[in-house]
């Protein structure tokens, strides 16, 4: 048998070397953080069958849990490039199960429209708004805040005043709700005044308001001088080229 030194035995320098040495590799550890997940790490989606019977009954949770997880492969520690890395065939797969799983949860098109859509990569931003118009034409009376959102986005963005008329003009004709605010429904008609396609617009805005949707005067007399305004433009196009050839 092997004779054990009593602790009490042993210099108290060596004991608090070994204290000192404990607590900081305890520190150490317990500051190091494990490496967020690779972009292009995420997997493919699983089949709706399979995530419905891992859900145990409960859907809505499990979409919340399964976008909480999705986003867990960007914006890790405020890093917005991240979005760029993603691989946005596996990202739509993962949107679209996820909605199949909860069809009235608004987080995987606000999120599609807010985040994914916004990406400084035109390409990964068109393939995110087809699918929001996709999944807005399933269900437009309640998704049509993300599609009024993808018509700005193709405006202000991608600057395609075709494109952002497409998204604006199915919000005008695929919603029907009384709800559904005047200014997601006028959309197109702007666009269309931006696109200097003046006689369509004047055409629908004057329908707009012969139709008597609108109640509210000052929204009423705001529409009336715009349509004014798109009428003196519109003279001021056709008479520029009159004038021209008189002073020739």
């Amino acid at each position: 048998m092997h004779a054990h030194r009593p602790l009490v035995g042993v210099p108290v320098w060596v004991l608090a070397t070994l204290a000192v040495s404990l607590a900081l590799q305890i520190g150490w550890k317990a500051g190091q953080r494990p490496d967020p997940p690779a972009a292009s790490d995420l997997p493919a989606a699983p089949r709706e069958k399979v995530l419905r019977l891992a859900a145990l009954g409960e859907p809505e949770t499990a979409a919340r849990l399964g976008m909480l997880y999705l986003q867990s492969f960007d914006f890790h520690a405020g890093n917005r490039i991240a979005y760029r890395e993603l691989d946005y065939g596996r990202l739509i797969e993962w949107l679209d199960a996820l909605l199949a799983l909860d069809p009235r949860s608004q987080y995987p098109l606000f999120s599609a429209a807010r985040i994914y859509a916004e990406v400084p990569d035109e390409a990964r931003q068109r393939r995110m708004l087809e699918f929001i118009h996709r999944q807005f034409l399933a269900d437009p009376e309640t998704r049509w805040p993300w599609m009024a959102h993808a018509a700005l986005v193709a405006k202000h963005r991608l600057n395609d005043l075709p494109l952002a008329r497409r998204y604006a003009q199915a919000v005008e004709r695929m919603t029907r709700s009384a709800s559904i605010p005047l200014w997601a429904r006028q959309m197109e008609i702007f666009i269309l005044e931006d696109m200097n396609e003046l006689e369509a617009a004047k055409i629908m805005l004057g329908g707009l308001l012969a139709s008597g949707k609108i109640e509210d005067p000052a929204e009423r007399k705001f529409l009336e001088q715009r349509l004014l305004q798109m009428q003196e433009a519109a003279g001021n196009r056709h008479t520029a080229p009159n004038a021209a050839s008189d002073k020739k």
